[in-house]
């Protein structure tokens, strides 16, 4: 199959993706379409940069999620490395000794929720790069040449809708079923996560990178959510300080 060819049978299937929701192509339709189209069990992506904090834009299912979470949490796997060295990240079998040394944390962290195999694929044009596809599969599974090329194809096409500022990133589908409200945490988890990291630039005085990176080590050490924290900074239930433990307002349950 030539380049062309594959590029426009990628487009056409997610066209059909966002038809069937009645809303125009976003992220959420490229990741659907990719593991209609590979084997594959969920697909998700993050938005990442060198320069701000990291965020979900969107996930197939709960796995998928979970995943994307944990990565930027923990600050490694598959997706971290992928956009780190700007490289194509295939783990088949995450129960292998040489993925268990590459992510000692992750790789159980990922097995526990549900998921043997991870592929990051860099979102890339150029020196550009937005962030990282994701796809999971629950069976240890190597992608076959022409499936990787699709993959890959797939992550091109999700770059372009990211870069395009006509094209809403996210969707709106026009139901209220879980799918919908999925979408709609993961929209206001992108906006949370960057208002918490902003204001523990101000607590801490510190740049983007190292206030982050202290949200992201604090919902690791007490085992919480990465998006609840960031709630607890947003409300000004949990304060941050550059020479004590951070002390929280209210009850930590």
């Amino acid at each position: 199959m030539t380049p062309n060819s594959r590029s426009s049978r990628i487009r056409v299937l997610v066209a059909e993706q966002a038809a069937r929701r009645g809303a125009r192509v976003g992220v959420l339709d490229v990741c659907t379409a990719a593991v209609t189209s590979l084997p594959v069990g969920g697909a998700g992506m993050s938005a990442m940069s060198r320069t701000a904090a990291s965020h979900p834009l969107c996930s197939t299912d709960d796995i998928s999620e979970r995943l994307e979470e944990l990565q930027l949490t923990l600050g490694e796997g598959p997706c971290v490395d992928a956009f780190t060295h700007g490289a194509v990240v295939l783990a088949p079998d995450l129960r292998t000794g040489e993925l268990q040394d590459c992510w000692p944390v992750f790789a159980d962290a990922a097995l526990e929720a549900g998921a043997l195999a991870v592929f990051a694929l860099p979102l890339q044009i150029g020196a550009i790069s937005p962030g990282v596809l994701d796809l999971y599969a629950q069976v240890p599974v190597r992608l076959g040449a022409e499936e990787l090329s699709d993959a890959l194809a797939f992550a091109d096409f999700a770059t372009l809708v990211l870069l395009d500022a006509r094209i809403d990133a996210t969707g709106a589908p026009p139901d209220d079923d879980g799918t919908t409200r999925r979408i709609e945490d993961l929209g206001g988890y992108r906006a949370e996560i960057s208002q918490a990291t902003g204001m523990l630039t101000v607590q801490l005085g510190v740049g983007l990178d190292e206030a982050f990176a202290r949200l992201r080590a604090h919902a690791y050490a007490r085992g919480h959510r990465l998006t609840a924290v960031a709630a607890d900074v947003v409300a000004h239930r949990l304060r941050f300080s550059p020479d004590t433990e951070p002390t929280r307002t209210d009850e930590d349950t």
